[in-house]
């Protein structure tokens, strides 16, 4: 699909195109909107300040959504406190809610977001208004006027006066919130549920790097190396034919190929290990 935005300017035009990307909903496959977001909002693609090279220059390693520095860290915060707020409400609109155990709804909270393990925790607190909520983040006041329910995947509001629209959706027991390229996974906690969020120990995911495994079922229909080989990032290692289409594997890293699990014309399952390679540090 194409979106195309028009505007009295190139400025109106990205400004156009900013808001239009928060609200392109596309669910069940991966797109290039979040990408295409970050670049509205990135200073160089901003003043037209680009060429060709634009990409690798400003993305050498790819593009991840969590990458994106927002322009205003404080209002993602700000927004996961009013989506919580909001789902709080709900629950303590409930009928029938048993006398003396009613659902209390505090006003102080804190964030947490970030890598697992390298969580941040910031403080915040919410109050009604008299269309929406009042939220305070380390001191900036968040005017937050919206008719959002749970469940609305577009969450459109009205932030001190400027009109915004992001994506909000539950993933487990947090709040995933996009806007303008960012994307932020938050835990809405109690300040005493922090501090035990803060307790619960962390392990370490295992280093896979070394493990070129299978993107999908198919067949092997060849392997271009053998073991002890040395092999460069970016070299084809292998390829699996699947529904008439042929996709090359190539090395992550630059190494010494360990170990070759499957021979050609093998089937192969998406996750089957294909290939370990013991990287080799480069020599300056």
């Amino acid at each position: 699909a194409k979106l195309i935005v028009h505007g009295k300017d190139r400025l109106d035009a990205i400004t156009k195109m900013r808001a239009a990307l928060n609200e392109f909903v596309i669910r069940g496959i991966h797109s290039n909107i979040p990408f295409q977001a970050a670049l509205m909002q990135h200073p160089r693609f901003i003043s037209g300040d680009f060429n060709t090279g634009f990409i690798a220059e400003e993305f050498p390693h790819g593009f991840r959504a969590s990458d994106v520095v927002p322009a205003d860290d404080k209002l993602m915060d700000a927004l996961a406190t009013a989506v919580h707020r909001r789902y709080l409400d709900r629950a303590a609109g409930i009928y029938g809610q048993l006398e003396g155990h009613e659902v209390k709804i505090p006003t102080e909270f804190v964030v947490a977001s970030g890598e697992p393990g390298k969580m941040e925790y910031v403080e915040t607190s919410v109050n009604e208004s008299a269309r929406g909520y009042e939220v305070n983040v380390a001191g900036q006041i968040y005017k937050i006027d919206t008719d959002w329910n749970p469940g609305q995947i577009i969450y459109k509001a009205t932030v001190n006066g400027k009109a915004i629209s992001a994506q909000v959706e539950r993933v487990g027991l947090f709040y995933r919130i996009q806007f303008d390229g960012v994307r932020v996974d938050s835990l809405v906690l109690t300040p005493a549920g922090a501090e035990m969020q803060k307790l619960m120990p962390f392990k370490e995911p295992p280093d896979m790097s070394k493990f070129l495994l299978s993107p999908m079922p198919g067949l092997l229909v060849d392997v271009a190396v053998t073991v002890g080989q040395k092999v460069e990032a970016g070299q084809r290692l292998a390829a699996i034919e699947a529904m008439k289409m042929e996709a090359a594997i190539t090395a992550t890293t630059t190494g010494r190929i360990e170990r070759v699990a499957f021979a050609k014309s093998q089937q192969v399952e998406a996750g089957d290990l294909l290939v370990v390679i013991t990287p080799i540090t480069p020599v300056n």
